[in-house]
């Protein structure tokens, strides 16, 4: 099955091949010899996919296209404020050979015009001319994800026909933004633009400044993330010239053109376009380009400036503790304290980039509800990033119901180290006040929150204490004879911390009554880590499922603190029915009544997640 979007790219290619307007440059000969009907469009998104038609493999040079990297190079090498102080960011609304310079001072108005493109190459950093070039085509080359080269045809050919490039190299010099002989700037500015690339690369590349600076097929960084914002600035406002305004409008993505034919285009977040097409119209955009991205952007919704989808999608799903609680098991009070005054508590599951805009209605949410909140966890473990505004929001939203004795709770992942260190960082410099909840499985921060509020109970909740035969849950409505017959047929047990009671696969022979302490009932994961299924506490029962049709244990009990059990045997069990069947179905009744409540709190679980 062929996917929807690689249809509809290939409706978009049949669509604009019969479109022939426009020519081929003729300018740099060796551009000339181009077929005016290869056309090639191919879209990466940020995760890796890659969905391509027509041309997308033919060889041709990068031209003008390659401005952007070269501009980040720069800036990785020489900072920001250095390259401030010779190239502006300033849209000319000029063809890109225009000598646009600011007056007074001679500095090109931006890095996507020729000059200013010189002045880029000038400021890469490098012992020799090779030694540049090297860096340079390594630069590219991590975008790409693969080795690029010159096309040496196209270079002779632009040494040999460069001269207005010449003449804009020497007005730089005069003007002293260029230091040194200009003919080592230029050199490399040909070079540069005679990379050979193919649409595939252009689509990576853009992908690579869509992922923050992270090529998304290697995983190898090509720019600093903090400079990916300057390029994608640029793009936006210079990136194709006298039409750059016009793009914007229709378009509405950061874009790349050059007169060989290829454009490439940005969809921050989320992917990246490639599209070649040698046919150029007046200003030296590809005609076909313009018009695949065109209809790309309306086809799609793709203008940055459409709210593509409601703020709140960064909450994935929302829920109180009276819907959906912690592995635990709780006595038959405990449950209705929480049913009770589980709205108190609120757990949000987000998910994707978390920057400004994502942060803002979580935070509103959370606001909204703070008359009647007590602890709000947040579910971070589908975040892929929190930007610093974000986590500064955080920080004061936690300090803000601290203040009002309330509680935020993170859950975080691997991936959240940095954020973490922020939280702490914030911490120290106020002094300390904020009591920083943290955890790294959610069940866990269910738990917590169950039990700070049930510890905030003004009637008195205690945690769980040992219990006696009469108390306990498989034992209800047994009168004090029964009670007394039932005793003589357990065998008492202990166990350590730590100890295992039960093990997966084990023949069910026995039920167990929790006494005294705690026990989790776990299981392996593929991966090798235990997940927890339940927490049970003295007065609980376990084991008595699987006794009942005779099955192997599905689970592992192991004892959380140290442990005291009355165990039942299957045999004894048995012959209850014979001696005294009274007392065994009452048994049987309230093992079944047991199974009901769980099978009813998972249902609700279900209803409330899934609503």
């Amino acid at each position: 099955m062929k996917s929807p979007i690689q249809e509809y790219l290939e409706r978009l290619h049949a669509r604009y091949a019969e479109l022939r307007d426009g020519a081929v440059a003729t300018y740099i000969p060796e551009l000339a010899k181009a077929n005016p009907e290869w056309f090639g469009i191919c879209v990466a998104t940020t995760d890796g996919h890659i969905y391509e038609v027509g041309d997308t493999q033919q060889h041709f040079t990068i031209q003008s296209i390659s401005k952007p990297f070269t501009y980040g190079l720069a800036l990785e090498d020489r900072g920001r404020d250095a390259v401030l102080t010779k190239i502006g960011v300033e849209p000319t609304g000029d063809a890109f050979n225009s000598i646009s310079l600011a007056p007074g001072t001679g500095c090109p108005l931006n890095p996507m015009i020729n000059a200013g493109a010189i002045v880029a190459a000038s400021l890469v950093a490098g012992h020799s001319p090779d030694d540049k070039l090297s860096r340079l085509l390594g630069v590219y080359s991590l975008y790409a994800g693969r080795p690029l080269s010159l096309d040496h045809a196209v270079y002779e050919s632009e040494q040999a026909t460069g001269h207005r490039n010449r003449a804009i190299g020497h007005m730089l010099r005069n003007f002293d933004i260029l230091s040194e002989d200009p003919e080592s700037a230029l050199n490399l500015y040909f070079r540069q633009c005679s990379v050979s690339v193919d649409c595939r690369d252009l689509s990576i590349m853009a992908a690579t400044l869509a992922n923050g600076g992270l090529n998304p097929l290697t995983g190898e960084r090509a720019v600093r993330t903090e400079f990916v914002e300057d390029i994608l600035s640029v793009m936006t406002t210079c990136g194709m010239y006298d039409y750059a305004g016009q793009w914007l409008y229709s378009v509405g993505m950061p874009a790349k053109s050059g007169v060989a034919g290829g454009v490439l285009v940005v969809l921050p977040g989320q992917f990246g376009i490639g599209v070649f097409s040698p046919r150029l119209d007046s200003r030296g955009n590809s005609v076909r380009g313009v018009q695949v991205c065109t209809s790309l952007s309306r086809d799609l919704q793709l203008h940055f400036l459409r709210v593509a989808r409601s703020s709140r999608s960064a909450i994935r799903v929302q829920y109180s503790l009276a819907g959906v609680r912690s592995k635990r098991r709780r006595s038959e009070r405990e449950e209705n304290i929480l049913r009770e005054i589980g709205d108190c508590a609120w757990v949000y599951e987000l998910q994707g980039d978390f920057l400004l805009s994502a942060v803002e209605p979580v935070v509103r949410t959370i606001v909204e509800h703070r008359a009647v909140l007590d602890v709000a966890v947040l579910d971070l473990k589908r975040v892929t990033q929190i930007a610093e505004p974000a986590a500064r929001i955080l920080g004061e939203l936690l300090k803000s119901l601290q203040e009002r004795d309330k509680q935020l709770v993170f859950v975080t992942g691997q991936g959240h180290s940095r954020f973490l260190r922020f939280l702490e960082e914030q911490n120290t410099a106020m002094g300390g006040p904020l009591r920083l909840v943290m955890f790294s499985d959610s069940d866990a921060a269910l738990e917590w929150c169950e039990n700070r509020l049930l510890a905030r109970r003004s009637d008195g909740w205690a945690a769980p204490t040992p219990v006696a035969l009469a108390q306990h849950e498989f034992c209800r409505g047994l009168d004090r004879q029964a009670l007394a017959h039932l005793e003589g047929l357990f065998e008492h047990r202990r166990f350590d911390r730590g100890e295992y009671i039960v093990r997966k696969g084990d023949a069910a022979e026995e039920i167990y009554l929790l006494m005294s302490g705690e026990v989790s009932v776990m299981v392996a994961l593929a991966d090798g880590r235990l997940k927890r299924l339940s927490t049970l506490s003295a007065g609980m029962t376990f084991g008595e499922l699987a006794i009942v049709d005779r099955t192997a244990r599905s689970a592992d009990v192991r004892a959380d603190k140290p442990v005291e059990c009355y165990v039942l045997s299957a045999a004894a069990l048995e012959r209850l029915g014979d001696t005294h069947p009274t007392i065994k179905v009452v048994l049987l009744q309230n093992m079944l009544r047991n199974a009901h409540q769980m099978v009813s709190r998972l249902n609700q679980e279900v209803a409330t997640l899934a609503s």
